[in-house]
């Protein structure tokens, strides 16, 4: 393909990975919303799978996504990935339960990890020598430029409709337009529709002629099956932790054990499994090279603050500040916003300053954004809360380029899918296990909290002022003092929440001393035939 009719579908590419990363951002403020929908927050533990089930479906998406575009070609998985995004969009719209929107949310997860590895692999592709570089730059950028908008469009999109109150004067109160319609949730997932369907005509007629080589080999579904389970059995054991009911007629307890220990061994499976086959579904020999192992711990490890800081972050502002969506878009923005501006500093860095270095920095400034997110309480302003999450979203963009690069020179030319993918998917899983924890910790606290002020008639009154004890748990003062209360409360349980994920964070500077600067000389592993890299690519 010549260089200007390159262009075009690059801006396609783009409009791709920024819907994803809009997608992983954009529930997050909706997700109030959608509880006080179809469920409310004692069904917190459920209503974790609209994220969660995404989360895994997303991961396991990405590295078959990524070893299909190895073996099919790009565009067909990369017009496949962007259909099935705009009906899960459709159907999660059009969801009636908390059960179907987990389902379509599943659908819509299968297209959106598919997009991120395909619009890498088809990106370095399209560019050659220096220009490759700068268009996976923009690929990495627009993506996390979506997660960024993600906040402001959601709140955007649940501050001006209200269809609710246009029916209403209407004279229109119900029925089955009603129910698709309203309320104004539903419209942050029809956002993607219009849109998705103009970038798939685009990308239809953009790549007219044109695909990446194809090798001739059979996919591993039973690697993807086995990795799928595993993953599925150790988050699903995670956000179990602390409940206080019988799982499948067992306790819970043994529930757990069951569930983390058996993926653990189907884990170990997979990778036996992986060992067996040329071109397995996760590639283990990849990690037999400690640069490789070295950048995907780092993903790993920072994708579990990145969880606890988006996360966290917004229940902070929603159930501590008691802020709205104006206030989680500034919170929720801020983040994202600085972790593109990293990612895209962190490219044109990384020719001055030596990827250990660079992921040094990084990591230091995001365990400090952390732990100033730890100090806040219910009298921090939106303002300040919303400067620690940049800081850390700051730190999390510099580290980007070094370890994506790393990995990626790592494996090598034919292996860069399947890297590409392998990398972003250690990020996604520290981001389910994350999200997982922190959903065990916060549904179990509370569930226990709800009990003790609603455990019996009189138990509110130990947690307001004396002079209002003798007023009913519906007085106006007693609601507000509760409120105070519970805010309070739960600003010292997300104090710890963020500490844990600064120490881990923190953890991260180990492997990243063993991140350095490829040249051509050193071996390169990969599921294919070695071949030498321009230093200077990336993946995201």
């Amino acid at each position: 393909m010549r260089r200007r009719d390159s262009y075009p579908l690059l801006c396609v590419l783009g409009i791709g990975v920024f819907l994803a990363g809009l997608e992983l951002m954009v529930t997050a403020v909706a997700l109030p919303q959608i509880l006080a929908s179809l469920a409310d927050w004692t069904d917190l533990r459920k209503a974790s799978w609209i994220i969660n089930g995404y989360l895994l479906v997303y991961v396991v998406t990405m590295p078959l996504a990524g070893r299909l575009t190895d073996l099919w070609g790009a565009r067909r998985i990369f017009l496949s990935a962007l259909a099935v995004f705009t009906i899960g969009s459709l159907l999660a719209g059009l969801s009636q339960s908390l059960d179907q929107l987990i389902a379509a949310r599943l659908v819509q997860a299968v297209g959106g990890g598919a997009i991120i590895p395909v619009a890498t692999a088809a990106a370095s592709h399209l560019f050659e020598g220096n220009a490759r570089p700068r268009a996976l730059g923009i690929i990495g950028a627009l993506t996390f430029l979506g997660m960024a908008a993600g906040p402001f469009i959601g709140a955007a999109v649940l501050e001006a409709i209200h269809p609710e109150t246009a029916l209403a004067n209407l004279g229109i109160s119900g029925g089955a337009l009603v129910a698709t319609i309203a309320p104004s949730w539903r419209w942050v997932f029809y956002v993607n529709v219009p849109i998705g369907i103009c970038a798939f005509v685009i990308a239809w007629a953009a790549s007219s002629g044109w695909d990446t080589r194809r090798q001739p080999a059979r996919l591993d579904v039973l690697g993807a099956a086995l990795f799928t389970v595993a993953l599925a059995s150790i988050l699903a054991g995670t956000t179990l932790i602390g409940n206080s009911d019988q799982v499948f007629g067992v306790p819970t307890e043994i529930a757990v054990g069951g569930l983390i220990g058996g993926g653990v061994v189907v884990m170990l499976l997979t990778v036996w499994h992986g060992l067996r086959r040329p071109l397995p579904f996760l590639d283990p020999r990849l990690f037999a090279d400690r640069v490789f192992s070295s950048a995907a711990l780092i993903s790993l490890l920072t994708g579990y603050g990145m969880a606890t800081a988006i996360v966290g972050g917004a229940v902070f502002v929603d159930r501590v500040l008691y802020g709205g969506p104006a206030e989680q878009r500034v919170v929720l923005g801020a983040i994202a916003g600085l972790m593109a501006v990293g990612a895209l500093a962190s490219g044109f860095l990384a020719r001055l300053i030596s990827p250990r270095l660079l992921t040094i920095l990084g990591l230091a400034l995001s365990t400090a954004g952390l732990a100033w997110m730890s100090t806040a309480n219910p009298g921090t302003s939106t303002t300040v809360f919303a400067a620690s999450g940049a800081l850390f979203g700051l730190g999390f963009g510099l580290t980007v380029t070094p370890r994506s690069a790393a990995a990626v020179e790592a494996a090598g030319r034919a292996a860069f899918g399947a890297a590409s993918a392998t990398v972003t998917v250690a990020r996604m899983i520290g981001m389910a296990v994350g999200m997982a924890a922190l959903t065990a910790y916060g549904s179990t606290t509370i569930t226990r909290i709800s009990n003790e002020i609603y455990g019996s008639g009189d138990a509110y009154k130990q947690y307001i002022p004396a002079y209002l004890r003798d007023r009913p748990i519906q007085d106006g003062l007693v609601a507000q003092a509760l409120e105070q209360w519970a805010a309070t409360k739960g600003a010292a349980i997300l104090v710890g929440i963020f500490l844990v994920a600064a120490m881990i964070t923190l953890v991260a500077m180990a492997p990243a001393l063993l991140l350095r600067a490829r040249t051509g000389h050193d071996r390169q592993v990969g599921s294919g035939p070695a071949e030498e890299i321009e230093h200077g690519e990336i993946a995201f």
